[in-house]
């Protein structure tokens, strides 16, 4: 359970400070309307991502071993090439660059923005998901605790962006970068054991 626990942990960190739209929601929003009114907004994954999951684990589950294997190397080289642009976020990072304003706000609006982004979808077909089915054919228990570090990691980055964000300006862009660089090396070193599972079967 504990290697599935710490897969989650890692993967949740990625998936939180990957620079995508619900990120920028995020950051956009605790610039504009401070923490208290963004913080429930950054608990949208725990109720948009259920039917994405289910309907991707059901999509995993009914393929053969071999295809799953195919999945593995797949969604290795997908999350490598997550790492790379999020090197070159790192890279490039110019903390003077403004955030974009947001037409939405609020918790239902950020989980419906969630709903209909294809990252999840793509995340929970390409890199989590086969992780998630291969721990629950072993035992319940190494789903459940891929899925408990998975969004324990996820939900507490997202709440420390918002906090970051709306309370420590000059620290903000720091720590974004920091993220970035972070992520980069946890989903390089992901990416290269997804290809190592992929092709070990």
């Amino acid at each position: 359970m504990w290697l599935y626990l710490i897969q989650g942990i890692g993967f949740g960190f990625a998936a939180a400070s990957q620079p995508g739209p619900f990120q920028t929601y995020l950051i956009s929003q605790s610039l504009m309307r401070g923490w208290q009114r963004t913080l429930p907004s950054a608990l949208a994954p725990l109720l948009s991502d259920g039917p994405i999951i289910l309907l991707c684990v059901l999509v995993i589950s009914q393929v053969p071993d071999w295809f799953q294997r195919v999945l593995y190397i797949v969604g290795g080289l997908f999350i490598l090439y997550l790492a790379f642009g999020t090197f070159r976020s790192w890279r490039d990072f110019d903390a003077n660059t403004a955030q974009p304003e947001s037409t939405v706000d609020g918790l239902p609006k950020a989980v419906v923005m969630n709903m209909l982004s294809p990252g999840p979808y793509i995340f929970w077909t390409l890199v989590t998901g086969p992780i998630l089915v291969a721990g629950w054919r072993e035992t319940p228990l190494n789903g459940v605790g891929f899925l408990a570090g998975f969004y324990m990691a996820m939900i507490s980055t997202l709440v420390g962006i918002v906090l970051v964000f709306a309370t420590a300006t000059r620290l903000g862009p720091k720590f974004n970068r920091a993220l970035l660089g972070i992520s980069s090396i946890a989903l390089f070193c992901f990416g290269l054991y997804q290809l190592w599972r992929g092709m070990i079967g």
